[in-house]
Order: C-alpha cells, then structure tokens, then sequence
C-alpha cells in the first residue's frame, strides 16, 4: 500500500541510481519500496542479456537483440548504457525525462559505471550504494536464488569486489543486514528528498498563496 504522495505536478521528480553487487537484494529492496510510495517508479533498462525463468519482457527487462541494442546507442536514445558479464545494458533517456517532468521520481537500478555516466549527465541524481553485511553472507544469497552454477557465482563474487569499492561514489550507503531496516533507511531517503523546501513549495504552491496572502 502507498503511504508517501507526491501529487502536485508542479514538483519536478527526483532522479536515483541504485547500485549493488550481485546478491546484495537490491531489486527486492526497490520493489517494495516502490510498493510504498506513490509517484515514484522504477525503469525498465533495455538489455541483451537472455530472459531468465519467471521474467516478462517489458516488465523485467526489455530484452532486445544486439543489433538492436546498438542502433538504439548509435541514436543516443540511452541516459546510461554499461556492459555487464558479456550483456548490454541501457536506460531510455526521453522515457526518464518524461517521468521526471511529470512528477514522478524515478529509480534506476545500475551498476556503478551506469550510476557514474548518469551523475555527470544530471549532477542533481541521488546515488545510492547498497552493500551486503558479509561476503558470506553474498554468497549464500547467490546460491539460494538457484539461478547460476558454482563458476558464476565465483565470478560474481569476484566481480563484486571491485563494485563494493564504489561506494564511496554515492551520495547514501545502505547496509542490507536486515530486510525491514534497509527498507526504512531507503524510504527516509525519499521522503526527505520530497521535503525539501523548494519540492514542497512547488507542491503547496496554492497553500502557500493562501497562508501568506
């Protein structure tokens, strides 16, 4: 169920990158946050990764071939674009600029590469990093999800490394020891973003008018 609004189409949306290693429950983390707020959603990317079992186009992912994929780059439609493990990865640049302009805050879960090429593009874009309590406790996440046999998930444990070194990249850093507490902590990052000043001003507007009239 919603519990946050953000109505007022006066209010530009905010823009967030999302990063984490593999494992480190990232997309659940989103999804229910999502599931909490209103006015606030998450892309979609474009990738030619194969779909996994259980996964919908669009819905997960929009699963394009290669040549697709690189036309789409060739007419800059992507804000980011990254590979990652052999697989393409990209955001729609107009779709994001649509969504913020609307007034809808839009979450893009990326790696750092992809959160590091959306900074520099719109330095108002709030970076978040989240990272795993233990590297055995990754790996036990990767093992569980049943998903990848032993020599990928050695990769990505290697692979996740050197992505936890960026952390210090990014604007919040969240510790997902606890499911509910890293929900908490990412919903208060929301929330005060949607309480600044100017946000709310540009929300109250015609509150504000009949206060100060």
């Amino acid at each position: 169920m919603s519990t946050l609004s953000n109505t007022n189409t006066g209010a530009k949306g905010t823009l967030y990158t999302v990063s984490a290693p593999s494992g480190a429950g990232k997309t659940s983390l989103v999804a229910a946050l999502i599931e909490r707020n209103e006015k606030l959603t998450v892309s979609v990317s474009h990738t030619t990764r194969p779909m996994r079992p259980g996964e919908e186009n669009g819905i997960n992912y929009h699963f394009v071939d290669q040549e697709t994929f690189l036309a789409m780059l060739e007419q800059a439609d992507f804000l980011e674009h990254a590979e990652v493990f052999g697989n393409l990865y990209g955001t729609s640049q107009a779709w994001v600029q649509d969504q913020l302009s609307s007034g809808t805050d839009v979450i893009l879960e990326i790696d750092w590469q992809g959160a590091q090429q959306v900074k520099r593009l719109m330095p108002d874009t709030v970076a978040i990093f989240i990272l795993p309590p233990s590297r055995d406790t990754l790996r036990e996440r990767l093992t569980n999800r049943g998903q990848d046999d032993e020599t990928v998930i050695q990769r990505r444990m290697e692979q996740a490394e050197q992505e936890m070194s960026h952390y210090i990249e990014s604007d919040f850093l969240v510790m997902n020891r606890d499911f509910d507490t890293a929900l908490a902590e990412l919903q208060a990052i929301v929330s005060s973003h949607r309480l600044r000043t100017a946000a709310q001003a540009a929300r109250l507007s015609a509150t504000l008018r009949n206060l100060l009239d």
